[in-house]
């Protein structure tokens, strides 16, 4: 749509990108062909079952005969018609081309002994940065296909792409860090016992991650599994995949053979059978919990696997008694901001989203709904390059990635529409730009009761619902007898109740975030989560450990001299010193 008061934005991103097929295996980006659907053979390439055709999700198609809205923003029935156009391509690997995928990745892991775990870690952080220099001079197109395949605006997509390189270069530099007990080469004393210890790999990690993050979340797990010295086999998710076809060249650059591996097609029909071997050392999930459970119960001896999750989340927002009163205006003028852009940011579509809001019953909670129908009304609804004003915002609502996020976002509004809830905004839930659009208004949803779907399911899209409360007790009992335990936002003028939940809130969520919507942000703070929500933690220095094991070089003071030590420690590459 090119609704009133905004601007088509930068020219090369309104163009399609097209991002061809192909694959890395074993150190060779190899492109990929179907013949059995009429796709020309490529010389030197890799025959799959199929090609599929990826689908941008916001591309513009014909008219709807009709203008914008007169305030900026696009509405359901004014709007150019948006159609899906093709992007790339995903090669479709079979079960058979999956395992010769595990074999390359056996190779080079080689029980420890292959070439990536046996080099130093300075040498494996080395790698790493030449790796992030060569990625870097992709920037533009991995923006480029963000905005297209999965609806991220300009600005985010830029956003993803940086904060992804400073995450890597923070985690190198908490490694290089002089105190840094666990990567140096000091030597510890401990009574008559010297000892040595350093991180070390686990194995072969299987690495599966998000479509709405697929570069930002996978590389918080991907990277510091690398640079531990572990060999890499990343499945490509079926949506948000593209954007990995575009860093195959800068891998097998810098990476020796068999570090990293990739695998596209039938998650169903790759995984499972990888994880059946038992071959699979660690898995790496960032996802929906069915699916991890039903992947994880696949190995033949759980207990050796090493497990880390990111999963979903119902994260409250609870506006407490304070904000409301004549003189609190400022306090609850900044909760109304921080609850639309905690639930709305990238359309409701990240895991530390705010999924509900809680506020005291009555008018107070009234007063909520309409405040926060009133602030998402004025959002900038539009395509991922478009800009409004001067031209330095960006679009604040854009396509959701395919029609099946639609369908289900449509699904939750009727239920709770059917049980009593109010679409409170102007064409909440609507669809802008056609049948085969996804480009759809934020619904605000009040009042939301407990036997609507949407109270304790995940929307993850545009959708805001709005629960009252009669007291803390209701407050209480949502946390404590939900299945997730992410984070949880408290919005408060002076801080009434506000220890109280704290106090319980400890003990059931990673995070608990006071007058500010929840995030993941600074990435030198634990990421955690309980429950269904997650297990294990990320941060710069915590993906690292869990992603490896400590070991321990140690001998007796009096069982061998010092220049023997020193001659060993000299000519091995696990000891060897970062500087």
């Amino acid at each position: 749509p090119q609704p009133a008061g905004s601007k088509s934005g930068d020219e090369s991103s309104s163009s399609a990108p097209f991002v061809t097929g192909k694959t890395l295996v074993d150190g060779n980006v190899i492109e990929a062909y179907a013949a059995t659907d009429g796709t020309k053979k490529v010389e030197g390439g890799m025959e799959v079952e199929k090609m599929v055709d990826v689908l941008g999700c916001c591309s513009l198609g014909g008219s709807n005969d009709a203008d914008a809205d007169t305030d900026g923003n696009a509405s359901a029935e004014t709007c150019q018609a948006l159609q899906p156009v093709v992007i790339g391509q995903s090669p479709q690997f079979s079960t058979d081309q999956a395992l010769e995928v595990l074999d390359a990745a056996r190779e080079a892991w080689n029980g420890g002994s292959g070439e990536w775990p046996q080099m130093s870690l300075r040498s494996r952080i080395e790698a790493i940065e030449d790796f992030v220099r060569e990625l870097s001079k992709h920037r533009e197109a991995i923006v480029t296909v963000l905005m297209w395949e999965i609806g991220k605006n300009r600005k985010d997509a830029e956003a993803e792409f940086d904060r992804t390189m400073v995450f890597i270069r923070e985690v190198i530099a908490a490694i290089r860090m002089p105190d840094a007990a666990e990567y140096n080469d000091e030597w510890q004393h401990v009574g008559s016992t010297r000892a040595f210890v350093r991180r070390a790999a686990i194995g072969i990690i299987m690495c599966l991650g998000p479509y709405n993050y697929p570069l930002n979340e996978t590389y918080a797990t991907l990277i510091p599994a690398l640079l531990m010295g572990n060999v890499v086999i990343m499945k490509i998710p079926t949506v948000g995949g593209l954007v990995h076809s575009l860093t195959m060249d800068a891998f097998a650059k810098t990476l020796p053979h068999g570090t990293i591996n990739f695998i596209s097609g039938s998650g169903r029909a790759t995984m499972p059978p990888l994880m059946e071997t038992g071959k699979i050392d660690g898995l790496a999930f960032i996802g929906g919990s069915k699916a991890a459970d039903e992947l994880i119960q696949k190995h033949p001896q759980p207990h050796r696997l090493k497990v880390f999750l990111q999963l979903e989340a119902k994260n409250p927002a609870i506006f407490l008694p304070d904000l409301f009163g004549t003189s609190e205006d400022a306090a609850l003028d900044h909760a109304i901001k921080e609850a639309v852009s905690g639930g709305l940011s990238y359309n409701g579509q990240r895991c530390t989203a705010l999924k509900i809001m809680f506020a005291p019953k009555g008018s107070n909670a009234e007063l909520i709904a309409r405040r926060i129908a009133e602030k998402v009304e004025s959002m900038h609804i539009g395509l991922p390059w478009q800009t409004f004003g001067d031209g330095d915002k960006y679009s604040q609502i854009t396509p959701l990635p395919n029609l099946k996020r639609v369908a289900y976002m449509k699904k939750l509004i009727d239920d709770a529409t059917s049980k009593g809830a109010k679409i409170m905004n102007k064409n909440g839930g609507s669809i802008v730009g056609g049948r085969e659009s996804t480009l759809m208004i934020p619904a605000v949803l009040y009042p939301v009761t407990p036997d609507m779907d949407l109270y304790k399911d995940e929307q993850f899209g545009p959708i805001v619902p709005i629960a009252e409360y009669d007291s803390m007790e209701t407050v209480l009992e949502y946390a404590r007898e939900g299945i997730y335990g992410q984070q949880a936002s408290l919005f408060t003028a002076k801080g009434d109740d506000s220890s109280l939940l704290i106090d319980r809130f400890a003990n059931v969520f990673g995070k608990i975030n006071l007058n500010g919507s929840c995030g993941r942000s600074p990435d030198s703070l634990p990421f955690s989560g309980r429950r269904s929500s997650a297990m294990g933690v990320m941060s710069i220095t915590e993906a690292l450990r869990e992603f490896s094991v400590p070991t321990v070089i140690s001998y007796k003071e009096s069982n061998i001299a010092d220049t023997v030590v020193q001659s060993i420690e000299k000519e091995s590459s696990f000891m060897e010193s970062l500087v």
